[in-house]
């Protein structure tokens, strides 16, 4: 059974589901939504209360103003809102790509509400030797897609990230057609969201000097990602080894059991080396 909520709080209403019974673990992603996370909250279902949702702006979290950029730090209050409407003082959290710079933020802000925190793949350019250059590109971007759309747009980000070739070198077939909702998204992650999640500079005292867990999450099959770069810069900071998880930068989605278990033995781990640390 999963129960869908609806929560007012500063300027949008949150759209989250909850689902399961447990301890408490929040799964985070920006701009994917609740939808795009529920192969694998199903399979934490069983021994976990898993809560997902809709990021503020992205498919059922609307906003007051349609027009105001999302930000980490927005979106990790949202966190805190949705832990204050269930009574928890605190969580565990699994964040992917913009989802892990959500939580970074919400454990630099929010001391103490976050038990370990699973930051897997944060896009996070500004660790990155080239940073200049990489803010360049992220500029390029959302400057294409106002000028030409979410389809050059798209190509773009697709090439820069590292997902532009198939093993063999031949081009990527052409995605499906996208749904109504898969566009809004899109014009929202370009126009209000790509450039303060890819600039957010991680508060690394405040990560390390907490309460709060922090554990670094890569793809087995990322190495050719940008986000192998930043997740390994972030690990490197934070001097801890990473976790390898299956699959690549989405591997939730097509492997979300093999998944679901070594996010299970990295929350149940002491932080000692943990699961398929490197």
């Amino acid at each position: 059974m999963t129960a869908t909520h609806t929560l007012e709080t500063q300027g949008a209403r949150l759209h989250y589901e909850v689902r399961g019974a447990g301890p408490l673990l929040l799964i985070l992603g920006a701009p994917m939504d609740a939808a795009a996370f529920a192969p694998l909250a199903d399979a934490l279902a069983a021994d976990h209360t898993v809560v997902t949702q809709d990021p503020r702006g992205i498919s059922g979290s609307i906003l007051d103003d349609p027009e105001q950029d999302s930000t980490p730090e927005l979106r990790a209050d949202d966190v805190i809102a949705i832990l204050d409407a269930l009574g928890a003082d605190s969580a565990d959290v699994f964040g992917s790509s913009g989802g892990a710079v959500t939580g970074l933020a919400l454990v630099a802000r929010h001391p103490g509400r976050v038990r370990t925190l699973v930051a897997h793949e944060p896009p996070l350019l500004e660790l990155l030797p080239d940073a200049v250059e990489r803010r360049a590109v992220v500029d390029d971007m959302i400057e294409t897609f106002h000028k030409e759309g979410q389809g050059a747009a798209w190509m773009k980000f697709m090439a820069s990230a590292g997902f532009d070739a198939d093993d063999d070198g031949s081009p990527a077939p052409p995605p499906e057609e996208p749904s109504l909702r898969d566009v809004a998204n899109g014009a929202r992650f370009f126009a209000h969201e790509l450039r303060g999640t890819t600039r957010y500079l991680p508060d690394v005292p405040a990560l390390t000097g907490g309460p709060s867990r922090v554990v670094v999450g890569i793809g087995a099959d990322s190495g050719t990602l940008d986000t192998y770069l930043t997740s390994t810069a972030l690990a490197e900071l934070l001097g801890t080894p990473p976790v390898e998880f299956p699959g690549d930068h989405g591997g939730f989605l097509g492997q979300a059991e093999g998944f679901a278990e070594v996010l299970r033995k990295v929350l149940a781990s002491d932080g000692a080396g943990g699961p398929h640390s490197r």
